[in-house]
């Protein structure tokens, strides 16, 4: 770890302007950090056990033979070191940790995990599972056991681990982990994965013209087997695009102080699909074990596992080219690797349609409210996958993914192509609709009108939308019909993750000017942190409120209020991982200070409040897990 000393923190930076009024905003979110610091710990007592771990006595898959559910025990406790970050209380941290290990020791009995990690299953859900420990880490980076971990875990990887290739330049299967490749998507002979849940995504690979429907399958043991087995053969070996997610494993671990070789790995895999990219008008979605595109779906550049064809297309392209492509960048400060990120969006909006809501295809539920609202007819949509037939599957197109590109990168063409998906959508972007999904994403686009001053109420709106959320999840639990000393059957297992009552996107937006943590294994991005400098510790201290009003390239604009009587004292870090470099903070009207650093900090005496204008340099400096008063 680097020592965060510098101008920035000899800097004394004092709120002198007393708080008149007391901004509601301010306000209501004290009110949700309190209701949240009830709400964990109401899960906790009712869904988990003393070490940690979930209530549950049945099994997952068939032990050794499963493969999926790994991902829904981490879960439920995804964002609660995020909260901590934040400014949620030290116990949290405490609690967050008791259950990551509880849950990977109840994993581990049941076969799921070696050595601390899954034993081997796609990105697309390994991604998820992960967040608890990215989280972790995050929260905090000085725990040599979590260090440790991370540098294992990214091993797995490296060259001379067992599931890169580094002559070609593959990471060997999509299904993947501590045990090294698990060819094709069952540990038994053949498999098709038929499941209800899966019914509306239709088939999964082209040129079987034997099979039209995926019920005929259902019907047919044999006919499933022998389409099993050639997605084995097709879709089961070689590498797929959402493999670029485990670049977080590699990047984290770098972060953590773990060596340039985890840095050279992400810079390395990250190029072979740009590589990938070049010739191609879309990335492809896969590759063989020669590393040649189309190895085994006869030269197509697409029909690789959670790729452009099946299930989720655009969702989990995209997802993964971001991590991938942000992860890259952030770690050799190439701004290339975005690309990868861009491709995908660029692709898809260049072939939107307008269209009736009645015609948004799978994954278009979070839009029913939004487009039932819509007083037009028609709205833009997008392709979400491809097949031989071409592109289709339309839906709105999800907001988290440019909003996240252009955070990341601050580049005016990002921000364009926002304002085209604006032009085109007629439903009203600046409403804040009160859902809650398992991502808790989904309200970028008011965010975004806020940020361009086109939507000043979205603060106040958006932190009632999740104090009532919240409170949705805590009448939830405790109607809950499940016996909590039982816990839900292996079927029901995404139970407590819809009653996960931790709220973080619109304190994520509000107080570091960021969106939410990409879901499926992205690091947190964020803009500005905060850390109570009296207690040394992450977040916003007691009684202290933050509001992020502009993030444009030039200069951050953020509002800090003082709530209680007693003086507090705030240290503000630019980006997760101290990586953008503060020239200038101004006092409200005063003048500039100069910084030279990723800290400034702020005295606020009782019931007082501050504005501070920041220009910055994004990435500017070295990345790493630390603190501000973390010694070399």
């Amino acid at each position: 770890m680097r020592a965060a000393t510098g101008p920035g923190l000899r800097l004394r930076l004092q709120a002198d302007r007393p708080v008149a009024d007391v901004p509601r905003w301010a306000t209501l979110q004290r009110e949700l950090f309190a209701l949240q610091d009830k709400a964990w710990r109401v899960f906790a007592d009712r869904y988990t056990e003393s070490d940690g771990r979930l209530v549950f006595r049945d099994t997952l898959g068939r032990g050794l033979d499963g493969r999926d559910g790994v991902d829904d025990f981490y879960e439920p406790f995804f964002n609660w070191p995020t909260l901590y970050v934040l400014g949620g209380s030290t116990e949290l941290l405490t609690a967050a940790r008791r259950h990551w290990y509880g849950v990977s020791a109840q994993l581990t009995e049941m076969g799921m995990l070696q050595d601390g990690l899954e034993r081997g299953y796609d990105w697309f859900h390994q991604g998820e599972g992960l967040l608890l420990f990215y989280g972790l880490c995050l929260a905090d980076p000085g725990d040599a056991q979590l260090r440790e971990l991370a540098c294992r875990f990214a091993d797995f990887y490296l060259p001379g681990g067992p599931n890169y290739d580094p002559v070609h330049r593959v990471i060997r299967a999509p299904h993947n982990g501590s045990a090294g490749p698990r060819w094709g998507f069952s540990d038994e002979d053949a498999y098709f994965p038929w499941s209800l849940a899966l019914r509306p995504y239709g088939l999964p690979l082209d040129g079987m013209p034997d099979v039209t429907s995926f019920d005929e399958l259902a019907a047919s043991p044999e006919r499933a087997r022998a389409y099993g087995r050639a997605m084995r053969d097709r879709m089961g070996r070689g590498d797929t695009l959402v493999n670029l997610a485990a670049t977080g494993l590699a990047t984290n671990a770098h972060l953590l102080g773990g060596g340039q070789r985890y840095a050279d790995w992400v810079a390395e895999y990250a190029g072979v699909w740009l590589e990938r990219l070049a010739g191609h008008d879309v990335v492809p979605d896969n590759a063989g074990l020669s590393g040649q595109v189309g190895e085994y779906l006869a030269g197509r550049w697409y029909g690789g596992h959670y790729g452009w064809s099946w299930p989720h297309g655009l969702s989990s392209v995209a997802s993964g080219t971001l991590v991938g492509a942000s992860n890259a960048t952030l770690l050799t400060g190439d701004t290339a690797f975005l690309d990868l990120a861009r491709n995908p969006l660029d692709a898809v909006l260049g072939r939107a349609e307008q269209r009736g809501a009645d015609e948004r295809g799978t994954l278009g539920e979070r839009w029913d409210p939004h487009l039932a609202a819509m007083t037009a007819d028609r709205t833009l949509m997008v392709p979400q996958r491809h097949n031989d037939s071409g592109w289709f599957d339309f839906t709105v197109m999800p907001g988290q993914f440019p909003l996240s590109l252009w955070h990341f990168s601050r580049a005016e063409a990002d921000r364009e192509r926002i304002e085209v998906l604006r032009a085109g959508s007629h439903w009203d972007w600046t409403a804040v609709h009160t859902q809650r999904i398992k991502d808790e994403a989904g309200h970028e686009e008011p965010w975004y009108e806020f940020l361009q001053g086109r939507n000043p109420d979205f603060p106040e709106r958006m932190l009632r939308s999740a104090l009532a959320s919240c409170q949705e999840r805590l009448d939830a639990i405790a109607g809950d019909p499940v016996d909590p000393a039982v816990g839900p059957d292996a079927l029901g297992i995404h139970h407590w993750q819809q009653l996960n009552p931790v709220l973080t996107e619109a304190l994520l937006q509000l107080t570091t000017g960021s969106p939410q943590v990409l879901y499926n294994g992205g690091l947190a991005h964020l803009h500005l942190r905060y850390h109570d400098a009296v207690e040394r510790r992450p977040g916003l201290p007691p009684d202290v409120a933050a509001l992020v009003t502009d993030i444009r390239p030039d200069h951050t604009v953020a509002e800090l209020v003082n709530l209680g009587d007693a003086a507090r004292s705030v240290v503000v870090q630019a980006g997760s991982f101290a990586e953008h470099v503060v020239h200038t903070v101004r006092v409200d009207d005063g003048p500039a200070h100069e910084v030279g650093g990723p800290y400034c900090r702020v005295e606020l005496p009782g019931r007082t409040r501050v504005r501070l204008t920041l220009t910055m340099t994004l990435r500017a400096g070295r990345p790493a897990y630390n603190s501000p008063w973390q010694e070399a």
